[in-house]
């Protein structure tokens, strides 16, 4: 009877062990939650129990406020990621300023991320058009410089890296002739300042992300993975325009560690169906096979 019962426990510790295995083999990559943000805001352990689901390891966090990640201190958030089987990655901090930005960090921290993210032009150097429905930004350049590496210093001090996240608007002329994302690769600290490149938006700006790869090879850390229809709107992954293949064959050139899933809009899908759609589709491409660096 002994017997029968060890051979019970070992019967279910392999079923159980199978199962996470199983499970881990299936995800890969990373989903940024800005796509999921209404159910983020009203179900937050629901969502990332199905983000978690559909396969995605990796998370970056865009609701960050007074001191809180959707409502959760860090260790919280970062317990509830750990609950469904995700990691924390990155996280973007777009109210950052030098008054807030040591708190800031220890938040980014203490929740586990890699990643500090400043998603547009900080310290309100942002400008937004409501009429035309268009994004820019201060042509104060070298102020953004300054602000920028004064971060990145501060963050390599706590252990993070920090990155700066494009849309299109860095990627076209000023009015004084200079294209702001060239400007700012060739004036921040490599050390202390990187970057995320948003392949839809580069795109959106007529820009090729593969010329900026082999013109400023290394500097661009994580990829926002997101795909364009052919009027010019956000799709998932596989279902639009742009040339993922070519892309990421060109991925160590880039420098590119981490990769992760966004969709701004998805229109008459639900988020979580449009970044399912988007997870299937990334095998097409090769993404699962994506090793990641530390």
């Amino acid at each position: 009877m002994t017997g029968l019962k060890n051979l019970c426990k070992a019967g279910v510790f392999f079923i159980v062990l199978t199962s996470f295995s199983m499970f881990g083999q299936r995800q890969f990559g990373g989903a940024t939650l800005y796509t999921v943000r209404d159910e983020m805001a009203t179900a937050p352990e629901e969502t990332i129990d199905e983000v978690s689901e559909i396969g995605y390891l990796y998370i970056e966090a865009a609701g960050y406020s007074d001191g809180k990640f959707y409502g959760m201190t860090p260790k919280e958030f970062k317990k509830l990621l750990s609950k469904y089987h995700t990691k924390p990655l990155s996280s973007h901090q777009g109210g950052v300023t030098m008054e807030n930005v040591d708190q800031m960090i220890k938040d980014v921290k203490k929740a586990g991320f890699k990643y500090f993210v400043i998603p547009v032009p900080p310290m309100g150097r942002f400008t937004f058009d409501p009429e035309t429905q268009t994004m820019g930004m201060d042509d104060d350049l070298d102020f953004l410089v300054e602000t920028v590496n004064t971060i990145g210093e501060k963050c390599k001090k706590a252990g993070l890296a920090l990155l700066y996240h494009n849309h299109d608007f860095e990627f076209k002329e000023n009015e004084n002739g200079i294209v702001p994302i060239e400007y700012f690769l060739e004036n921040t600290d490599p050390e202390l300042v990187n970057f995320q490149m948003d392949l839809f938006w580069v795109t959106k700006a007529g820009a090729d992300p593969v010329t900026y790869f082999k013109k400023y090879p290394g500097r661009f850390k994580l990829w926002h993975v997101k795909d364009m229809d052919e009027e010019g709107k956000f799709a998932p992954v596989g279902e639009g325009t742009i040339d993922f293949d070519r892309i990421l064959k060109e991925r160590k050139a880039s420098g590119m560690k981490y990769y992760i899933v966004e969709q701004d809009m998805t229109f008459d899908l639900k988020p979580l169906e449009a970044i399912k759609i988007s997870h299937d589709n990334l095998k097409d491409f090769g993404f699962d096979k994506v090793k990641y660096k530390k």
